[in-house]
C-alpha cells in the first residue's frame, strides 16, 4: 500500500475555509506536545511540592509528637482537656456537617431542577464563605448575638425553671458557647456539599425526574429513588470535605469562644497546649498529630470515594 493510499481522507471543506486537517500527535500517541524532558521537569517538579508541603510536614507532626516515646505520647492525648477538646470537636462536627449536608442537598436540587428569581444570588451566597475570612465570620457573629449585639435582649439570657423537685437552668447565650461554635463552622463550611452537587446534578439533567413524575411518583419517591442513588458519591465527597473542614476550623471558633476553658476544641487546644509547653513541644505536636490523622484518613477516604465513583461512572458507560 503506497503512503498516499495509507493517508486518511481530507475534509474538502477545510482547504475552502483556510483551515488545515488536524494532524497525529507527536512523541508516542500520548496527546501531549511537549517534550519527554519537559514532562518529567514537570511531574518532578509536582512530586517535590508534594513531598515538601504535604508529606514531610506530616512526618515532622509524627516525629515530633512521638518524640518522647508512645507513653508519653498517649499521655498528652488522653489528659482531661484534650479529651474535653475532642469531645467538643466531634460535638460540634454531628452537628454542622448534617445541617450543610441538607443545606446542600436542597440548594443544589433549588439551582439545577428549577428555574426561579435571584438564582444567581443564591449561588453567589453559597460562594461567600469562600471569600469571607474566617475571623470576619466570627466578629459578624459577635456583633449579631455578643453582649452588645443586634440580638443581645434575646441571646444573653438566664432562665432558672422550678420543677418543685428540682430546678433546671439554661441559657440563651450563643456566644461563648456551643452554639456559637456550631454557628461559626456551619457558616464556614456550609458551601461544601452544594458546591459538590450541583455540577454533577446539572450534569445529570432533569429528564429522569421527569419520566419518574410521568408515572406518577411523588416528589420524595422520585427523590429517594431517582435522584439521590444518582448522587449518593457526590454527596459523600462533599460530606467528607466538609467535615474535615468543620474539625479543622480555627479562625471563626476562636472569636466565638475567645478561648475560654470548656469551649476549647482541637484546633484551639493545640494553639493553647503550644504556648503552656513552649519549652516542650511533644504535648502540643501530639495535638495536632490528631488533626493530621484526620487529614490523612479524610484523604485516603475521599480517593476511595473518587475510585469507586469513576468505576460506576465506567460501568453506565
Amino acid at each position: 500500500m503506497s503512503a498516499a493510499a495509507s493517508r486518511p481522507p481530507v475534509d474538502p471543506v477545510l482547504p475552502a475555509a483556510g483551515l488545515r486537517p488536524p494532524t497525529a500527535p507527536r512523541h508516542g500517541g500520548s496527546g501531549t506536545t511537549e517534550s519527554p524532558l519537559v514532562r518529567r521537569l514537570l511531574i518532578a517538579g509536582a512530586a517535590v511540592f508534594l513531598v515538601l508541603f504535604l508529606v514531610l510536614p506530616l512526618v515532622v507532626i509524627f516525629a515530633n509528637a512521638l518524640a518522647e516515646g508512645f507513653r508519653a505520647y498517649r499521655r498528652e492525648i488522653l489528659n482531661d482537656p484534650t479529651w474535653d477538646a475532642i469531645k467538643l470537636t466531634l460535638l460540634m462536627a454531628a452537628i454542622a456537617v448534617p445541617l450543610n449536608t441538607l443545606f446542600g442537598v436542597a440548594a443544589a436540587w433549588c439551582l439545577t431542577k428549577f428555574d426561579f428569581k435571584g438564582k444567581s444570588l443564591l449561588l453567589t451566597l453559597i460562594d461567600l464563605p469562600f471569600s469571607v475570612s474566617p475571623v470576619v465570620a466570627g466578629l459578624c457573629l459577635m456583633l449579631l448575638f455578643g453582649a452588645q449585639g443586634f440580638f443581645a435582649p434575646i441571646t444573653n439570657r438566664e432562665f432558672v425553671l422550678n420543677l418543685g423537685i428540682t430546678t433546671v437552668e439554661f441559657s440563651t447565650r450563643v456566644v461563648f458557647a456551643l452554639p456559637g461554635i456550631v454557628l461559626a463552622t456551619v457558616f464556614i463550611t456550609f458551601p461544601f456539599v452544594a458546591r459538590e452537587l450541583i455540577p454533577l446534578m446539572q450534569a445529570q439533567g432533569t429528564e429522569e425526574e421527569q419520566a419518574a413524575r410521568v408515572l406518577g411518583a411523588s416528589g420524595w419517591q422520585t427523590f429517594l429513588r431517582v435522584t439521590l442513588p444518582n448522587i449518593k458519591w457526590g454527596l459523600l465527597y462533599g460530606v467528607i470535605l466538609c467535615n474535615a473542614r468543620a474539625m479543622g476550623e480555627f479562625g471563626a471558633v476562636y472569636v466565638v469562644t475567645a478561648g475560654q476553658s470548656g469551649q476549647i476544641t482541637l484546633p484551639l487546644q493545640v494553639e493553647r497546649v503550644y504556648y503552656a509547653n513552649m519549652v516542650r513541644i511533644v504535648p502540643a505536636f501530639a495535638v495536632a498529630s490528631l488533626l493530621a490523622a484526620v487529614a490523612v484518613v479524610t484523604l485516603v477516604v475521599k480517593t476511595a470515594v473518587e475510585w469507586r465513583f469513576k468505576a460506576e461512572l465506567q460501568r453506565k458507560g
